[in-house]
């Protein structure tokens, strides 16, 4: 009875706000147009501008805070296939760490994740975007430093597939630029969003 209800309670747990994301872009959204879908947890979510960085792409923005890899899993139709992007930018797996989520079963979810994208559209690019060093989790460095290592190997060997290390370029000295960030340490502000668009902008053309 309680696995039944923690594997509810994963499932839904997030309803309220994809349908708030389909509701947002369903109206606007122009089928005939090729499309780029940003979707994973509050990193994308907050990255309030993209569309104004790419105003020659048509940009879904579909992250929703406080997801893990699991629960873009259960939501990829919604998120994802149901705007038959061109390319997907992914960002996921910062959240599972920090809820001390095992490296296989991450890897094992964007694995699924991918497979479902490519049986539904042959021709997507998907761009797994590496997890970001924070003040709030430095202390967990080396196992962030070994999930990205797996997404890069994951990435290597698909031509599908492409990875943006966005963890290098926001430390400093060998330890997280600080002034990246907001209050709470996790999220970054304006200056660490300038540094990603450095990297992910080549990806997207």
């Amino acid at each position: 009875m309680t696995v039944f209800f923690c594997q509810s309670q994963t499932s839904t747990r997030f309803k309220n706000e994809v349908g708030l994301i389909n509701q947002k872009y369903d109206s606007i959204w122009n089928a005939s147009q090729e499309t780029i879908v940003f979707t994973g947890s509050s990193s994308i979510k907050m990255w309030k501008n993209i569309q104004e960085l790419f105003p020659e792409y048509q940009i879904i923005n579909s992250g929703f805070g406080e997801s893990q890899t699991i629960d873009l899993l259960n939501y990829t139709d919604d998120l994802i296939l149901k705007y038959k992007p061109k390319k997907i930018f992914i960002y996921e797996g910062d959240n599972d760490i920090s809820d001390k989520k095992r490296l296989k079963d991450i890897l094992n979810s964007f694995s699924i994740i991918i497979s479902k994208i490519k049986k539904e559209n042959t021709e997507a690019q998907i761009i797994l975007i590496s997890s970001k060093p924070s003040i709030a989790r430095w202390h967990l460095k080396r196992k962030y430093m070994r999930f990205n290592k797996k997404l890069k190997e994951m990435c290597e060997d698909d031509d599908h597939l492409e990875f943006v290390n966005v963890w290098d370029i926001m430390l400093e000295n060998r330890k997280v630029n600080k002034e990246l960030f907001i209050d709470d340490g996790l999220h970054m502000n304006d200056e660490g969003y300038k540094l990603w668009y450095s990297v992910i902008k080549n990806h997207v053309q």
